[in-house]
């Protein structure tokens, strides 16, 4: 039976709408269909401020894959963008993080899942709210909802598209 897996995806260099409207295509190809994605949000950098601003969009992917696999194919789909990791959040053609992987807490030294910096995060909460509002983060027991309205992040999150 598939988990219901909620990845972010991000783009800051390039053709950024282009870039994570294929990203979607591949991951739906290589992870399994994608039930819901949000509209696309402009958002101004997290960690490394001097930069262009990224254009960010939570997707719900229905995978057959198990964690690690899932990463590998989110991997695969950064490097057929041109994906280099240089600068820690540098600026970037396409990241893809794994936010939740159903209601399973992951620690490895390679993936550790629920995205360690989610409840952070304003411009991951903001479009996973869109999609998954209800859903509860598994190490902390409160909804998505509940998270961003807790968010201390303030960073401007503006919505582009639907």
């Amino acid at each position: 039976m598939p988990t219901l897996a909620y990845l972010l995806l991000g783009s800051n260099l390039g053709n950024r709408q282009e870039i994570l409207r294929t990203a979607v295509a591949e991951l739906h190809q290589l992870a399994g269909p994608i039930v819901a994605q949000s509209g696309l949000y402009e958002t101004t950098a997290w960690g490394l401020a001097d930069q262009p601003a990224f254009l960010n969009q939570a997707i719900a992917v229905a995978t057959s894959l198990p964690p690690d696999a899932l990463l590998t194919a989110c991997q695969q789909v950064e490097q057929q963008a041109g994906r280099t990791r240089e600068i820690r959040w540098g600026a970037r053609t396409l990241d893809v993080d794994i936010l939740l992987y159903g209601q399973e807490i992951i620690d490895t030294p390679t993936l550790q899942v629920p995205h360690p910096r989610l409840p952070e995060r304003r411009f991951a909460l903001v479009p996973l709210a869109k999609i998954a509002p209800e859903v509860v983060h598994p190490g902390l027991s409160r909804t998505v909802a509940e998270l961003l309205v807790e968010c201390e992040d303030m960073l401007e999150v503006e919505q582009i598209s639907k």
